[in-house]
């Protein structure tokens, strides 16, 4: 008995210390860790939860903001403006994005193979678009399109012709998707280039061996190893499609027959909170399209990294 006492004595001092030292670690580890935590939920957590907040609420003209739960949810499930804005952007989505990472991973397998003269140059010049600020790129594409001041006005004076106007009710969804591509597809070159330069080369050199042409190398070795960044760049090519605002935005003082207030849902909502002083149904709108974001980039995320 005096013998397990003994025992006991001598083996908890050691475990205390432990203990002691794994809680030491602990807020070590807090300490790295509490600056992230406290921006995030300050510029990211809290809008969130102030944004749900306002959706519960609804202002009247008689007897002001009062309570109404989940009926602002309703409303947006059942607004024809909100759903012509995200069948908009779902048609953008469709379009460009696929022709938007089409190109720049062209333009990433042609710089990856070595064979493309002054490929340093190249990369930049095609990554140089992203650079430029949206509102200043739509400003520029806004000034070539114009058919009264604008590159589409020069050229049809000088030829004399009637080039069709890029901002039209009918172009005018085409119009902002290529300057959407001209900036981002840079950005998206990048994502994949990166990927290709991983790419472990002994890869190529099994299928050189094996006798494989430069196009089953890329549809046998480099695509499947890149397969991660196809992902994530589809990923972010959709929530931006989603988080559509700073081209129709700038477009629409020059295009205001063809982008309306409603055009995309971002745009909606920030007209309901700025123009209409409706800030609990913007924020209702807000997070329906959150969630129908997230949704669907969850949904490509499960379905693109499923294993083949």
């Amino acid at each position: 008995m005096t013998l397990l006492s003994t025992s006991a004595q001598a083996v908890s001092p050691p475990g205390r210390r432990a203990r002691f030292r794994l809680r030491k670690e602990a807020w070590v580890g807090w300490g790295f860790a509490g600056p992230f935590v406290a921006v995030f939920g300050l510029v990211f957590l809290a809008p969130i939860g102030y944004a749900l907040y306002l959706s519960l609420f609804k202002d009247r003209l008689i007897g002001g903001t009062s309570f109404v739960g989940l009926d602002n949810y309703g409303e947006a499930l059942a607004d024809a403006r909100f759903w012509e804005g995200l069948a908009r952007v779902g048609l953008f989505l469709l379009v460009q994005v696929p022709v938007m990472l089409g190109i720049a991973l062209l333009v990433a397998l042609a710089i990856d193979s070595g064979r493309l003269y002054g490929k340093a140059f190249f990369r930049v010049s095609v990554f140089l678009p992203y650079a430029v600020p949206a509102v200043v790129a739509s400003l520029i594409w806004g000034f070539m399109y114009g058919t009264q001041f604008g590159l589409v006005g020069n050229v049809n004076d000088a030829l004399g012709i009637a080039l069709p106007d890029p901002l039209s009710p009918s172009l005018v969804l085409a119009s902002i998707g290529n300057i959407v591509t001209w900036e981002f597809v840079g950005y998206n070159m990048l994502i994949f280039y990166s990927a290709l330069k991983v790419v472990p080369r002994s890869l190529y050199e099994a299928a050189a061996i094996d006798g494989a042409g430069q196009w089953r190398v890329i549809t046998s070795v480099k695509l499947p190893a890149i397969r991660s960044a196809l992902v994530i760049a589809t990923i972010f090519s959709i929530i931006g499609s989603f988080q559509l605002f700073n081209e129709p935005s700038i477009l629409q003082k020059l295009a205001p027959n063809a982008i309306t207030s409603d055009f995309t849902p971002n745009l909606y909502t920030y007209s309901l909170s700025f123009s209409g002083q409706q800030h609990n149904y913007a924020a209702t709108v807000a997070i329906v399209m959150g969630v129908i974001t997230a949704i669907i980039a969850y949904t490509v995320q499960l379905r693109g990294m499923r294993k083949g």
